[in-house]
Protein backbone atom coordinates (compact mmCIF):
# COMPACT_ATOMS: atom_id res chain seq x y z
CA UNK A 1 0.00 0.00 0.00
CA UNK A 2 2.80 2.11 0.62
CA UNK A 3 4.44 1.87 -2.75
CA UNK A 4 1.02 2.29 -4.29
CA UNK A 5 0.37 5.29 -2.76
CA UNK A 6 4.20 6.87 -3.38
CA UNK A 7 3.34 5.72 -6.97
CA UNK A 8 0.03 8.14 -6.93
CA UNK A 9 2.12 10.94 -5.38
CA UNK A 10 4.64 10.92 -8.01
CA UNK A 11 2.32 10.91 -10.75
CA UNK A 12 0.22 13.41 -9.65
CA UNK A 13 3.28 16.19 -8.71
CA UNK A 14 3.91 15.61 -12.47
CA UNK A 15 3.58 18.78 -15.26
CA UNK A 16 0.09 19.21 -16.21
CA UNK A 17 -0.81 17.56 -19.53
CA UNK A 18 -2.25 19.64 -22.17
CA UNK A 19 -5.54 17.86 -21.67
CA UNK A 20 -5.81 18.55 -18.24
CA UNK A 21 -4.93 22.28 -18.77
CA UNK A 22 -7.90 22.38 -20.91
CA UNK A 23 -10.52 20.77 -18.62
CA UNK A 24 -9.52 22.92 -15.46
CA UNK A 25 -9.34 26.17 -18.30
CA UNK A 26 -13.03 24.87 -19.17
CA UNK A 27 -14.29 24.56 -16.15
CA UNK A 28 -13.49 27.49 -15.18
CA UNK A 29 -14.49 29.09 -17.92
CA UNK A 30 -18.15 27.61 -17.04
CA UNK A 31 -17.97 29.26 -14.01
CA UNK A 32 -17.20 32.49 -14.84
CA UNK A 33 -20.40 32.05 -16.87
CA UNK A 34 -22.28 31.39 -13.92
CA UNK A 35 -21.34 33.90 -11.28
CA UNK A 36 -22.11 36.36 -14.36
CA UNK A 37 -25.57 35.20 -15.07
CA UNK A 38 -25.75 35.80 -10.81
CA UNK A 39 -24.93 38.87 -10.56
CA UNK A 40 -26.22 40.43 -13.29
CA UNK A 41 -29.62 40.54 -10.91
CA UNK A 42 -27.64 42.30 -8.71
CA UNK A 43 -26.04 45.02 -10.61
CA UNK A 44 -30.18 45.74 -11.96
CA UNK A 45 -32.01 45.06 -8.95
CA UNK A 46 -33.62 48.62 -8.59
CA UNK A 47 -34.60 48.92 -12.28
CA UNK A 48 -35.86 45.23 -12.08
CA UNK A 49 -37.86 46.63 -9.03
CA UNK A 50 -39.69 49.30 -10.99
CA UNK A 51 -40.67 46.74 -13.07
CA UNK A 52 -41.96 43.73 -11.24
CA UNK A 53 -43.09 45.25 -8.55
CA UNK A 54 -44.74 48.46 -10.00
CA UNK A 55 -47.79 48.18 -7.74
CA UNK A 56 -45.93 49.02 -4.24
CA UNK A 57 -44.19 52.95 -3.90
CA UNK A 58 -40.70 53.22 -4.96
CA UNK A 59 -39.28 52.43 -1.42
CA UNK A 60 -41.10 49.03 -0.90
CA UNK A 61 -40.40 47.82 -4.52
CA UNK A 62 -36.30 48.30 -4.13
CA UNK A 63 -37.52 46.28 -0.56
CA UNK A 64 -39.15 43.33 -2.39
CA UNK A 65 -36.09 43.72 -5.57
CA UNK A 66 -33.66 43.20 -2.40
CA UNK A 67 -35.22 40.60 -1.37
CA UNK A 68 -34.97 38.55 -4.48
CA UNK A 69 -31.83 39.11 -4.89
CA UNK A 70 -31.17 38.03 -1.03
CA UNK A 71 -33.13 34.66 -2.11
CA UNK A 72 -30.19 33.27 -4.26
CA UNK A 73 -28.48 33.34 -1.10
CA UNK A 74 -30.49 32.25 1.22
CA UNK A 75 -30.78 29.02 -1.05
CA UNK A 76 -27.24 28.31 -1.65
CA UNK A 77 -26.52 25.90 1.23
CA UNK A 78 -29.76 24.14 0.09
CA UNK A 79 -28.04 23.69 -3.02
CA UNK A 80 -24.47 22.64 -1.93
CA UNK A 81 -26.32 20.07 -0.39
CA UNK A 82 -28.37 18.85 -2.64
CA UNK A 83 -25.60 18.78 -5.93
CA UNK A 84 -23.17 17.97 -3.49
CA UNK A 85 -24.85 14.94 -2.63
CA UNK A 86 -25.23 14.06 -6.55
CA UNK A 87 -21.47 14.98 -7.04
CA UNK A 88 -20.55 12.18 -4.92
CA UNK A 89 -23.22 9.77 -5.76
CA UNK A 90 -23.30 10.20 -9.54
CA UNK A 91 -20.12 12.00 -10.31
CA UNK A 92 -18.73 15.79 -10.90
CA UNK A 93 -19.31 15.74 -14.51
CA UNK A 94 -22.87 15.48 -14.92
CA UNK A 95 -23.71 17.34 -11.61
CA UNK A 96 -21.51 19.80 -13.70
CA UNK A 97 -24.05 19.59 -16.57
CA UNK A 98 -27.25 20.13 -14.06
CA UNK A 99 -26.08 23.39 -12.31
CA UNK A 100 -24.79 25.15 -15.51
CA UNK A 101 -28.33 23.85 -17.50
CA UNK A 102 -30.15 25.65 -14.29
CA UNK A 103 -28.49 28.58 -14.02
CA UNK A 104 -28.46 29.57 -17.77
CA UNK A 105 -31.98 28.80 -18.12
CA UNK A 106 -33.30 30.62 -15.45
CA UNK A 107 -31.42 34.17 -16.47
CA UNK A 108 -32.70 33.52 -20.10
CA UNK A 109 -36.01 33.22 -18.61
CA UNK A 110 -35.79 36.38 -16.26
CA UNK A 111 -34.69 38.33 -19.92
CA UNK A 112 -38.69 37.00 -21.25
CA UNK A 113 -40.33 37.40 -18.21
CA UNK A 114 -43.23 39.97 -18.86
CA UNK A 115 -43.60 42.51 -16.01
CA UNK A 116 -45.87 43.27 -13.38
CA UNK A 117 -48.11 45.28 -15.62
CA UNK A 118 -48.63 42.05 -18.13
CA UNK A 119 -49.07 39.30 -15.90
CA UNK A 120 -49.41 40.74 -12.69
CA UNK A 121 -48.84 39.25 -8.69
CA UNK A 122 -47.34 35.93 -11.03
CA UNK A 123 -44.68 38.38 -12.21
CA UNK A 124 -42.51 38.31 -9.23
CA UNK A 125 -43.53 35.50 -7.80
CA UNK A 126 -42.04 33.62 -10.61
CA UNK A 127 -39.08 36.17 -10.67
CA UNK A 128 -38.12 34.85 -7.09
CA UNK A 129 -38.65 31.51 -8.14
CA UNK A 130 -36.00 32.03 -10.61
CA UNK A 131 -33.62 33.71 -8.52
CA UNK A 132 -34.00 30.56 -5.94
CA UNK A 133 -33.24 28.32 -9.10
CA UNK A 134 -30.29 30.45 -9.79
CA UNK A 135 -29.28 30.00 -6.04
CA UNK A 136 -29.20 26.41 -5.68
CA UNK A 137 -27.51 25.91 -9.14
CA UNK A 138 -24.76 28.11 -7.76
CA UNK A 139 -24.96 26.62 -4.46
CA UNK A 140 -24.10 23.39 -6.63
CA UNK A 141 -21.72 24.97 -9.20
CA UNK A 142 -18.57 26.27 -6.40
CA UNK A 143 -18.03 22.93 -4.62
CA UNK A 144 -17.85 20.96 -8.06
CA UNK A 145 -15.40 23.68 -9.28
CA UNK A 146 -13.61 23.46 -6.95
CA UNK A 147 -13.52 19.50 -6.54
CA UNK A 148 -12.90 18.90 -10.09
CA UNK A 149 -10.13 21.10 -11.01
CA UNK A 150 -7.63 19.98 -7.58
CA UNK A 151 -8.56 16.30 -8.61
CA UNK A 152 -7.07 16.66 -12.10
CA UNK A 153 -4.13 18.95 -10.86
CA UNK A 154 -0.50 17.74 -9.98
CA UNK A 155 -0.21 17.56 -6.13
CA UNK A 156 2.34 20.42 -5.99
CA UNK A 157 0.39 22.77 -8.17
CA UNK A 158 -3.03 22.03 -6.06
CA UNK A 159 -3.50 25.73 -5.18
CA UNK A 160 -2.29 27.09 -8.03
CA UNK A 161 -4.96 25.30 -10.35
CA UNK A 162 -7.63 26.30 -8.17
CA UNK A 163 -6.85 29.61 -7.83
CA UNK A 164 -8.50 29.93 -11.67
CA UNK A 165 -11.63 28.73 -9.44
CA UNK A 166 -11.23 31.55 -7.16
CA UNK A 167 -10.66 34.42 -10.12
CA UNK A 168 -14.49 33.39 -11.71
CA UNK A 169 -16.06 35.08 -8.84
CA UNK A 170 -13.97 38.33 -9.17
CA UNK A 171 -14.34 37.75 -13.21
CA UNK A 172 -17.99 37.07 -13.45
CA UNK A 173 -18.81 40.21 -11.62
CA UNK A 174 -16.03 41.81 -13.31
CA UNK A 175 -17.98 40.53 -16.76
CA UNK A 176 -21.79 41.63 -15.96
CA UNK A 177 -20.69 45.24 -14.95
CA UNK A 178 -18.78 45.70 -18.26
CA UNK A 179 -21.81 44.30 -20.37
CA UNK A 180 -24.09 46.32 -18.54
CA UNK A 181 -21.71 49.35 -19.17
CA UNK A 182 -21.87 48.63 -22.77
CA UNK A 183 -25.32 47.50 -23.63
CA UNK A 184 -26.85 50.88 -21.15
CA UNK A 185 -24.79 53.11 -23.28
CA UNK A 186 -25.51 51.64 -26.81
CA UNK A 187 -29.21 51.40 -25.81
CA UNK A 188 -29.75 54.90 -24.35
CA UNK A 189 -27.09 56.40 -26.78
CA UNK A 190 -29.23 55.02 -30.10
CA UNK A 191 -32.93 54.84 -28.36
CA UNK A 192 -35.59 57.63 -27.52
CA UNK A 193 -36.86 57.32 -23.25
CA UNK A 194 -40.21 55.34 -23.08
CA UNK A 195 -43.54 56.90 -21.58
CA UNK A 196 -43.77 55.31 -17.80
CA UNK A 197 -47.23 53.39 -18.15
CA UNK A 198 -50.00 52.54 -14.99
CA UNK A 199 -51.08 49.59 -14.43
CA UNK A 200 -53.90 50.47 -16.84
CA UNK A 201 -51.95 50.87 -19.51
CA UNK A 202 -52.11 54.60 -19.37
CA UNK A 203 -48.97 56.91 -20.06
CA UNK A 204 -48.10 58.48 -16.11
CA UNK A 205 -47.95 62.27 -16.21
CA UNK A 206 -45.90 64.98 -14.30
CA UNK A 207 -46.98 68.10 -12.23
CA UNK A 208 -46.77 69.89 -15.61
CA UNK A 209 -48.93 67.71 -17.70
CA UNK A 210 -46.02 66.40 -19.37
CA UNK A 211 -45.62 62.60 -19.88
CA UNK A 212 -43.01 60.90 -17.58
CA UNK A 213 -40.48 59.15 -19.10
CA UNK A 214 -37.45 56.70 -18.29
CA UNK A 215 -34.70 55.86 -20.48
CA UNK A 216 -35.06 52.79 -22.81
CA UNK A 217 -32.22 50.73 -20.94
CA UNK A 218 -34.49 51.13 -17.88
CA UNK A 219 -37.53 50.20 -20.02
CA UNK A 220 -36.71 47.40 -21.74
CA UNK A 221 -32.60 47.54 -22.76
CA UNK A 222 -31.37 45.65 -19.02
CA UNK A 223 -33.48 42.48 -20.59
CA UNK A 224 -30.46 42.05 -23.16
CA UNK A 225 -27.56 41.10 -20.93
CA UNK A 226 -30.06 38.14 -19.75
CA UNK A 227 -30.92 37.44 -23.02
CA UNK A 228 -27.60 37.19 -23.94
CA UNK A 229 -26.63 34.78 -21.82
CA UNK A 230 -27.95 32.35 -23.83
CA UNK A 231 -25.18 32.25 -25.98
CA UNK A 232 -22.49 31.75 -22.75
CA UNK A 233 -24.78 28.84 -21.73
CA UNK A 234 -24.52 27.02 -25.53
CA UNK A 235 -20.52 27.96 -24.61
CA UNK A 236 -20.63 26.14 -21.42
CA UNK A 237 -22.72 23.39 -22.41
CA UNK A 238 -20.51 22.38 -25.38
CA UNK A 239 -17.40 22.49 -22.96
CA UNK A 240 -18.83 20.74 -20.32
CA UNK A 241 -20.10 17.67 -22.47
CA UNK A 242 -16.26 17.35 -23.67
CA UNK A 243 -14.90 17.31 -19.74
CA UNK A 244 -14.02 13.69 -18.36
CA UNK A 245 -14.98 12.55 -15.36
CA UNK A 246 -12.60 13.33 -12.42
CA UNK A 247 -9.59 11.03 -11.98
CA UNK A 248 -10.61 10.57 -8.18
CA UNK A 249 -13.75 9.67 -8.69
CA UNK A 250 -13.41 7.34 -11.18
CA UNK A 251 -10.82 5.45 -9.41
CA UNK A 252 -12.95 5.42 -5.88
CA UNK A 253 -15.84 4.51 -8.35
CA UNK A 254 -13.59 1.78 -10.37
CA UNK A 255 -12.44 0.10 -6.23
CA UNK A 256 -16.37 0.53 -5.20
CA UNK A 257 -15.50 2.93 -2.36
CA UNK A 258 -18.48 5.67 -3.02
CA UNK A 259 -20.35 6.25 -0.10
CA UNK A 260 -24.01 5.69 -0.10
CA UNK A 261 -24.80 8.18 2.05
CA UNK A 262 -22.48 11.36 1.33
CA UNK A 263 -24.66 14.10 3.35
CA UNK A 264 -25.31 11.50 6.40
CA UNK A 265 -21.62 10.64 6.25
CA UNK A 266 -20.34 13.88 5.79
CA UNK A 267 -22.39 15.62 8.62
CA UNK A 268 -24.14 13.15 10.80
CA UNK A 269 -21.25 11.92 12.69
CA UNK A 270 -18.50 14.28 14.61
CA UNK A 271 -15.46 12.88 12.86
CA UNK A 272 -16.69 14.42 9.50
CA UNK A 273 -19.38 17.18 11.16
CA UNK A 274 -16.14 18.94 13.24
CA UNK A 275 -14.43 19.41 10.19
CA UNK A 276 -16.99 21.08 8.32
CA UNK A 277 -17.74 23.71 11.32
CA UNK A 278 -13.84 23.87 11.79
CA UNK A 279 -14.03 25.08 7.63
CA UNK A 280 -16.78 27.30 8.23
CA UNK A 281 -15.66 28.93 11.52
CA UNK A 282 -11.87 28.96 11.23
CA UNK A 283 -12.02 29.54 7.29
CA UNK A 284 -14.55 30.32 5.52
CA UNK A 285 -16.28 33.25 7.66
CA UNK A 286 -13.44 35.25 8.04
CA UNK A 287 -12.83 34.59 3.95
CA UNK A 288 -15.94 35.46 3.11
CA UNK A 289 -16.74 38.86 4.81
CA UNK A 290 -12.67 39.98 3.88
CA UNK A 291 -14.21 38.87 0.24
CA UNK A 292 -17.34 40.81 0.44
CA UNK A 293 -16.06 43.61 2.57
CA UNK A 294 -13.38 44.28 -0.29
CA UNK A 295 -15.51 43.88 -3.49
CA UNK A 296 -19.39 44.37 -2.83
CA UNK A 297 -19.54 46.13 0.17
CA UNK A 298 -16.52 48.82 -0.95
CA UNK A 299 -19.04 49.06 -4.17
CA UNK A 300 -21.89 49.71 -1.65
CA UNK A 301 -20.00 52.07 0.51
CA UNK A 302 -18.86 54.04 -2.37
CA UNK A 303 -22.45 54.69 -4.04
CA UNK A 304 -24.55 54.66 -0.92
CA UNK A 305 -21.88 56.23 1.95
CA UNK A 306 -19.80 58.57 0.28
CA UNK A 307 -21.85 59.57 -2.60
CA UNK A 308 -20.76 58.70 -5.77
CA UNK A 309 -22.56 57.97 -8.55
CA UNK A 310 -23.24 54.03 -9.97
CA UNK A 311 -21.55 54.40 -13.31
CA UNK A 312 -18.31 56.35 -11.80
CA UNK A 313 -18.21 53.79 -8.64
CA UNK A 314 -18.19 50.46 -11.32
CA UNK A 315 -15.93 51.69 -13.28
CA UNK A 316 -13.42 52.47 -10.33
CA UNK A 317 -14.35 49.42 -9.16
CA UNK A 318 -14.06 47.16 -12.32
CA UNK A 319 -10.98 48.66 -12.94
CA UNK A 320 -9.82 47.59 -9.22
CA UNK A 321 -10.90 44.30 -10.66
CA UNK A 322 -8.81 44.14 -13.52
CA UNK A 323 -5.42 45.16 -11.86
CA UNK A 324 -6.07 42.76 -8.57
CA UNK A 325 -7.08 39.55 -10.09
CA UNK A 326 -4.30 38.22 -10.67
CA UNK A 327 -3.75 37.97 -7.06
CA UNK A 328 -6.16 35.04 -6.88
CA UNK A 329 -3.48 33.08 -9.12
CA UNK A 330 0.11 34.34 -7.09
CA UNK A 331 -1.80 33.51 -3.69
CA UNK A 332 -2.57 30.18 -4.80
CA UNK A 333 0.56 29.33 -6.22
CA UNK A 334 2.16 30.65 -2.85
CA UNK A 335 -0.06 28.15 -0.81
CA UNK A 336 2.08 24.89 -2.98
CA UNK A 337 5.19 26.53 -0.85
CA UNK A 338 4.14 27.67 2.27
CA UNK A 339 0.57 26.20 2.93
CA UNK A 340 -2.72 27.52 2.83
CA UNK A 341 -3.18 28.29 6.15
CA UNK A 342 -0.74 30.93 6.91
CA UNK A 343 -2.37 32.94 3.99
CA UNK A 344 -5.31 33.07 4.33
CA UNK A 345 -5.41 33.55 8.32
CA UNK A 346 -2.56 36.77 7.40
CA UNK A 347 -5.11 38.05 5.07
CA UNK A 348 -7.68 37.90 7.53
CA UNK A 349 -5.70 39.48 10.20
CA UNK A 350 -4.02 41.89 7.93
CA UNK A 351 -7.66 43.13 6.84
CA UNK A 352 -9.18 43.37 10.45
CA UNK A 353 -6.36 45.86 11.45
CA UNK A 354 -6.56 47.71 7.72
CA UNK A 355 -10.19 48.37 7.27
CA UNK A 356 -10.55 51.46 9.12
CA UNK A 357 -7.99 53.30 8.22
CA UNK A 358 -8.45 52.35 4.47
CA UNK A 359 -12.16 52.68 4.34
CA UNK A 360 -11.42 56.41 5.66
CA UNK A 361 -8.99 57.35 3.05
CA UNK A 362 -11.62 56.41 0.48
CA UNK A 363 -14.55 58.95 1.88
CA UNK A 364 -11.29 61.00 2.16
CA UNK A 365 -10.36 60.60 -1.41
CA UNK A 366 -13.74 60.31 -3.17
CA UNK A 367 -15.31 63.38 -1.73
CA UNK A 368 -13.15 65.27 -0.04
CA UNK A 369 -16.26 68.01 0.95
CA UNK A 370 -18.31 64.69 2.56
CA UNK A 371 -14.92 64.03 4.57
CA UNK A 372 -14.49 67.64 6.73
CA UNK A 373 -18.32 68.07 7.03
CA UNK A 374 -18.36 64.69 9.27
CA UNK A 375 -15.72 66.71 11.61
CA UNK A 376 -18.89 68.90 12.21
CA UNK A 377 -20.08 67.64 15.65
CA UNK A 378 -23.68 66.19 15.47
CA UNK A 379 -25.42 64.87 18.39
CA UNK A 380 -28.58 62.44 19.12
CA UNK A 381 -29.66 63.16 22.73
CA UNK A 382 -32.53 60.35 23.17
CA UNK A 383 -34.06 58.12 25.50
CA UNK A 384 -31.95 54.92 25.66
CA UNK A 385 -35.16 52.29 25.53
CA UNK A 386 -36.48 54.56 22.26
CA UNK A 387 -33.64 53.37 20.14
CA UNK A 388 -33.57 49.78 18.56
CA UNK A 389 -30.51 47.99 17.40
CA UNK A 390 -32.12 48.73 12.90
CA UNK A 391 -31.17 44.91 11.97
CA UNK A 392 -33.36 44.54 8.78
CA UNK A 393 -31.70 42.00 6.26
CA UNK A 394 -35.21 40.95 4.46
CA UNK A 395 -36.28 44.89 4.70
CA UNK A 396 -39.35 44.74 5.77
CA UNK A 397 -39.15 45.53 9.41
CA UNK A 398 -40.15 49.10 10.41
CA UNK A 399 -38.35 51.61 12.78
CA UNK A 400 -40.77 54.20 14.01
CA UNK A 401 -39.39 55.35 17.27
CA UNK A 402 -38.34 59.26 17.16
CA UNK A 403 -34.61 57.82 18.36
CA UNK A 404 -34.58 55.27 15.30
CA UNK A 405 -35.96 57.92 12.53
CA UNK A 406 -33.42 60.55 13.78
CA UNK A 407 -30.07 58.18 13.72
CA UNK A 408 -31.49 56.48 10.66
CA UNK A 409 -31.63 59.56 8.85
CA UNK A 410 -28.51 61.02 9.67
CA UNK A 411 -26.97 57.38 8.77
CA UNK A 412 -28.08 57.58 5.16
CA UNK A 413 -26.82 61.29 5.01
CA UNK A 414 -23.65 59.44 5.59
CA UNK A 415 -23.20 62.20 8.97
CA UNK A 416 -21.51 60.58 11.88
CA UNK A 417 -22.93 61.43 15.64
CA UNK A 418 -22.41 60.76 18.66
CA UNK A 419 -25.42 59.70 21.10
CA UNK A 420 -26.55 61.11 24.59
CA UNK A 421 -28.99 59.64 27.14
CA UNK A 422 -32.17 62.12 27.55
CA UNK A 423 -34.58 62.23 29.44
CA UNK A 424 -36.82 58.85 29.73
CA UNK A 425 -40.42 59.30 27.22
CA UNK A 426 -39.03 62.42 25.80
CA UNK A 427 -38.67 62.11 22.09
CA UNK A 428 -35.48 62.46 20.29
CA UNK A 429 -33.51 65.45 19.27
CA UNK A 430 -30.57 66.22 16.68
CA UNK A 431 -28.25 68.92 17.89
CA UNK A 432 -26.07 70.22 14.65
CA UNK A 433 -24.09 73.05 15.53
CA UNK A 434 -26.21 74.32 18.30
CA UNK A 435 -29.45 73.99 16.34
CA UNK A 436 -31.39 71.68 18.33
CA UNK A 437 -33.92 69.71 15.91
CA UNK A 438 -36.71 67.42 17.35
CA UNK A 439 -37.35 64.23 15.87
CA UNK A 440 -41.04 62.71 15.98
CA UNK A 441 -42.18 59.37 16.31
CA UNK A 442 -43.97 57.37 13.46
CA UNK A 443 -46.45 54.99 15.08
CA UNK A 444 -48.28 57.86 16.72
CA UNK A 445 -49.50 59.61 13.68
CA UNK A 446 -50.73 58.72 10.58
CA UNK A 447 -51.81 60.53 7.05
CA UNK A 448 -51.32 64.25 6.47
CA UNK A 449 -50.17 64.51 9.83
CA UNK A 450 -47.03 61.83 9.63
CA UNK A 451 -46.27 63.70 5.95
CA UNK A 452 -46.20 67.39 7.34
CA UNK A 453 -43.79 65.78 10.50
CA UNK A 454 -40.96 63.81 8.25
CA UNK A 455 -41.14 67.39 6.03
CA UNK A 456 -40.53 69.31 9.11
CA UNK A 457 -37.88 67.19 10.19
CA UNK A 458 -36.00 66.22 7.10
CA UNK A 459 -36.13 69.94 6.01
CA UNK A 460 -34.79 71.34 9.60
CA UNK A 461 -31.79 68.83 9.47
CA UNK A 462 -31.07 69.08 5.90
CA UNK A 463 -31.11 72.66 5.94
CA UNK A 464 -28.77 72.48 9.58
CA UNK A 465 -26.53 69.78 8.08
CA UNK A 466 -25.91 72.23 4.67
CA UNK A 467 -25.02 75.18 6.72
CA UNK A 468 -22.04 72.98 8.35
CA UNK A 469 -20.81 72.21 4.93
CA UNK A 470 -22.69 68.78 4.28
CA UNK A 471 -22.65 68.20 0.18
CA UNK A 472 -26.13 67.55 0.25
CA UNK A 473 -26.68 67.51 -3.50
CA UNK A 474 -23.73 65.32 -4.54
CA UNK A 475 -24.96 66.15 -8.58
CA UNK A 476 -23.48 70.00 -7.22
CA UNK A 477 -20.43 68.58 -5.31
CA UNK A 478 -17.40 69.74 -7.28
CA UNK A 479 -15.02 67.61 -5.10
CA UNK A 480 -16.24 64.03 -5.25
CA UNK A 481 -15.01 61.58 -7.63
CA UNK A 482 -16.54 61.69 -11.03
CA UNK A 483 -15.81 59.55 -14.70
CA UNK A 484 -17.31 60.18 -17.71
CA UNK A 485 -16.15 56.83 -19.68
CA UNK A 486 -14.39 54.10 -18.61
CA UNK A 487 -11.07 54.96 -19.27
CA UNK A 488 -11.41 58.40 -17.59
CA UNK A 489 -9.52 57.33 -14.49
CA UNK A 490 -6.15 59.04 -15.05
CA UNK A 491 -6.46 61.67 -12.69
CA UNK A 492 -4.47 62.18 -9.03
CA UNK A 493 -8.10 61.50 -7.26
CA UNK A 494 -9.47 58.67 -9.37
CA UNK A 495 -6.10 57.09 -9.54
CA UNK A 496 -5.37 57.00 -5.17
CA UNK A 497 -9.23 55.30 -5.01
CA UNK A 498 -7.96 52.74 -7.87
CA UNK A 499 -5.31 52.20 -5.79
CA UNK A 500 -7.19 51.92 -2.48
CA UNK A 501 -9.96 49.44 -3.84
CA UNK A 502 -7.16 47.62 -5.46
CA UNK A 503 -5.57 46.93 -2.01
CA UNK A 504 -8.97 45.82 -0.83
CA UNK A 505 -9.29 43.11 -3.84
CA UNK A 506 -5.64 41.87 -3.35
CA UNK A 507 -6.78 40.82 0.36
CA UNK A 508 -9.84 39.32 -1.07
CA UNK A 509 -7.25 37.43 -3.33
CA UNK A 510 -5.34 36.63 -0.44
CA UNK A 511 -8.27 34.94 1.53
CA UNK A 512 -9.93 33.66 -1.50
CA UNK A 513 -7.15 32.66 -3.53
CA UNK A 514 -6.23 29.20 -1.45
CA UNK A 515 -9.45 28.38 0.11
CA UNK A 516 -10.92 25.81 -2.85
CA UNK A 517 -7.72 23.82 -2.21
CA UNK A 518 -7.45 23.99 1.66
CA UNK A 519 -11.35 22.51 1.33
CA UNK A 520 -10.85 20.00 -0.87
CA UNK A 521 -7.74 19.05 1.40
CA UNK A 522 -9.98 18.43 4.40
CA UNK A 523 -12.21 15.92 2.95
CA UNK A 524 -11.68 12.69 1.85
CA UNK A 525 -12.99 12.20 -1.68
CA UNK A 526 -16.11 10.15 -0.96
CA UNK A 527 -18.28 13.17 0.84
CA UNK A 528 -15.64 15.31 -0.66
CA UNK A 529 -17.94 17.46 -2.57
CA UNK A 530 -20.55 17.21 -0.27
CA UNK A 531 -18.16 18.61 2.77
CA UNK A 532 -16.67 21.11 1.82
CA UNK A 533 -19.96 22.52 -0.30
CA UNK A 534 -22.16 23.38 2.98
CA UNK A 535 -19.61 24.93 5.00
CA UNK A 536 -18.56 27.59 2.08
CA UNK A 537 -21.71 28.56 1.11
CA UNK A 538 -22.79 28.87 4.75
CA UNK A 539 -20.27 31.16 5.44
CA UNK A 540 -19.94 32.96 2.10
CA UNK A 541 -24.13 32.50 1.29
CA UNK A 542 -24.97 34.06 5.24
CA UNK A 543 -21.86 35.48 7.13
CA UNK A 544 -21.33 37.48 3.81
CA UNK A 545 -24.77 38.06 2.75
CA UNK A 546 -25.35 39.76 6.13
CA UNK A 547 -22.79 41.79 5.97
CA UNK A 548 -24.64 45.06 4.43
CA UNK A 549 -27.80 45.03 6.66
CA UNK A 550 -25.33 44.93 9.65
CA UNK A 551 -23.17 46.89 8.75
CA UNK A 552 -26.04 49.36 8.43
CA UNK A 553 -27.84 48.73 11.39
CA UNK A 554 -24.25 49.00 13.27
CA UNK A 555 -23.40 52.15 11.37
CA UNK A 556 -27.09 53.56 12.66
CA UNK A 557 -26.86 52.33 15.98
CA UNK A 558 -23.55 53.98 16.45
CA UNK A 559 -23.67 57.28 14.66
CA UNK A 560 -20.52 56.28 12.41
CA UNK A 561 -20.47 55.37 9.12
CA UNK A 562 -16.98 53.58 9.58
CA UNK A 563 -18.77 51.48 12.38
CA UNK A 564 -19.98 48.62 10.29
CA UNK A 565 -16.74 47.50 9.63
CA UNK A 566 -16.71 46.15 13.09
CA UNK A 567 -18.78 42.97 11.72
CA UNK A 568 -16.05 42.04 8.98
CA UNK A 569 -13.37 43.05 11.92
CA UNK A 570 -14.87 40.63 14.42
CA UNK A 571 -15.65 37.68 12.46
CA UNK A 572 -12.34 37.95 10.97
CA UNK A 573 -10.84 37.60 14.15
CA UNK A 574 -12.65 34.81 15.00
CA UNK A 575 -11.34 32.78 12.09
CA UNK A 576 -7.78 34.10 12.75
CA UNK A 577 -8.24 32.65 16.38
CA UNK A 578 -10.11 29.81 15.87
CA UNK A 579 -8.51 28.71 12.59
CA UNK A 580 -5.03 29.31 14.38
CA UNK A 581 -6.35 26.75 17.13
CA UNK A 582 -7.48 24.14 15.19
CA UNK A 583 -7.63 24.17 11.63
CA UNK A 584 -4.53 21.77 10.35
CA UNK A 585 -1.59 22.60 8.77
CA UNK A 586 0.34 20.98 6.32
CA UNK A 587 -2.48 20.54 4.08
CA UNK A 588 -0.92 21.56 0.51
CA UNK A 589 1.25 18.11 0.82
CA UNK A 590 -1.51 15.67 1.57
CA UNK A 591 -2.29 13.07 -1.55
CA UNK A 592 -6.00 13.62 -1.99
CA UNK A 593 -5.90 10.33 -4.01
CA UNK A 594 -4.90 8.25 -1.35
CA UNK A 595 -8.24 8.88 1.27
Amino acid sequence: MASYNTNVAAERSRPMTREEKKVILASSAGTIFEWYDFYLYGSLAAIIGAQFFTAFPEATRNVFALLAFAAGFIVRPFGALVFGSLGDLIGRKYTFLATILIMGASTFIVGLLPGYSSWGVAAPIILILLRMAQGLALGGEYGGAAVYVAEHAPQNRRGYFTAFIQTTATLGLLLSLVVILLVQHYVNGHYDPVPVLDLAGNAVMNADGTPKMIKAFDAWGWRIPFLGSVFLLGISLYIRLQMEESPAFKKMKAEGAQSKAPLREAFGTWKNGKIALIALLGLTAGQAVVWYSGQFYALFFLQNVIKVDSFTANVLVAWSLILGTGGFLFFGSLSDKIGRKPIILGGCLIAALTYFPVFKALTHTANPALYAAQQTEVIVTADPNDCSFQFNPTGTAKFTSSCDIAKASLSKLSVNSITKPGPAGQPATVTIEGKTIPSYDASALSGDALAAAKKTFDTEVNGALAAAGYPMNPAENPTIAKANHFFDIFTAQKLTIVVILTYLILLVTMVYGPIAAMLVELFPTRIRYSGLSLPYHIGNGWFGGLLPATAFAISAQSGNIYAGLWYAIVVAVMTVIIGAIFVPSGTHKKDIFAD
